[in-house]
């Protein structure tokens, strides 16, 4: 017998467990989201139609969903690795914390709708969240073909508001994606992201309840939730297979994504020897075979670690600390 058909015949303690569990604890999820946990941790057996025309009835969930204009959506390309979304969302993540907002870094996979990547943070779009987000693809992953972004300051220069963008200068993004040889496309509405925005409006109306529910109140713990219980049940939910099962992902093999994923400033070598960037003065140490290294054009890295190293051509002059404190000698 299914559960439709259980339903049916429903007792009448079943169906008031059921109204309280979603009043008193998922007040505010959509009925699949809320369908899916009452099932996985509820041991509640009704389909998924009973639980809908029960909500709706009892008057906790609306009985129609507005519609917006028609829209063709865009086939999918074919090949996991193919193209990748990343946005950046602003939004009240944790609903306990009401007063602070926070920004949701994710990637998605464009053929298959995996979640790959997802954390929150207090910095909002920086370029440091990024790259840390793209090294968590690459790293397990390998190297796409493609990333598909908005038009963010960390993204692409745009000389005049409202205006082109100027892809003759590379922002650290640009240039670490162009060094890693992945096409960068830029979105220029909300129309043409719209696969990016669909996720986001999956995971502000799941993420946001699974979190108050848990009752998560720290970044921390929020990212550990997204890490261990929610990415791995989305991907269960919403992933398929990619129409064609080649992967497009190219591995890494020797890249070393500590040189690539990094702020890169140049700096002129001062008198004494000294660089500074950001308020951090590095001292470069006498190298072999030169009497001073002043006046050189040299490379600043700060990497993701916060700390620092000095490059002239493929020669390491020096690698530092967060502080500026030299770690070893180049």
């Amino acid at each position: 017998m299914t559960a439709c058909l259980i339903a049916a015949a429903a007792p009448v303690a079943e169906v008031q467990r059921l109204l309280a569990l979603y009043r008193d604890r998922y007040q505010g999820f959509n009925v699949r989201h809320f369908h899916q946990l009452a099932r996985r941790q509820h041991g509640v057996r009704f389909c998924y139609a009973f639980v809908k025309k029960a909500l709706q009835s009892a008057g906790l969930v609306p009985k129609h969903r507005p519609r917006g204009r028609h829209r063709r959506r865009r086939e999918p390309r074919p090949c996991f690795g193919e193209l990748l979304h990343l946005d950046g969302s602003r939004h009240r993540w944790l609903a306990l914390v009401p007063d602070r907002w926070f920004t949701l870094i994710a990637v998605v996979d464009d053929a298959t709708k995996r979640l790959l990547y997802a954390q929150l943070g207090e910095g909002g779009e920086s370029v440091e969240a990024i790259m840390t987000a793209l090294r968590a693809v690459l790293e397990p992953e390998g190297v796409p073909m493609a990333l598909y972004t908005d038009r963010a300051h960390w993204a692409v220069h745009t000389p005049v508001a409202g205006g082109g963008p100027d892809r003759r200068r590379p922002t650290q993004v640009g240039r670490a994606l162009a060094r890693l040889g992945i096409e960068h496309i830029l979105g220029y509405s909300p129309a043409a992201r719209g696969r990016s925005e669909r996720v986001n409006r999956t995971l502000q109306d799941r993420l946001v309840n699974e979190l108050r529910v848990a009752g998560i109140t720290t970044v921390a713990a929020a990212n550990r939730y997204l890490r261990e219980r929610f990415i791995p049940a989305f991907n269960v939910e919403f992933a398929r297979p990619p129409a064609d099962p080649t992967s497009a992902f190219v591995p890494l093999d020797r890249v070393d994504l500590d040189q690539i994923l990094c702020v890169e400033e140049e700096r002129v070598v001062g008198r004494d020897n000294v660089v500074v960037i950001g308020g951090v003065a590095l001292q470069v140490a006498k190298q072999p075979g030169r009497r001073s290294c002043a006046g050189l054009r040299v490379l600043v890295r700060r990497h993701l670690d916060g700390q620092y190293s000095i490059w002239y051509g493929a020669r390491c002059l020096g690698r530092y600390d967060r502080q500026g404190r030299a770690r070893h000698a180049a």
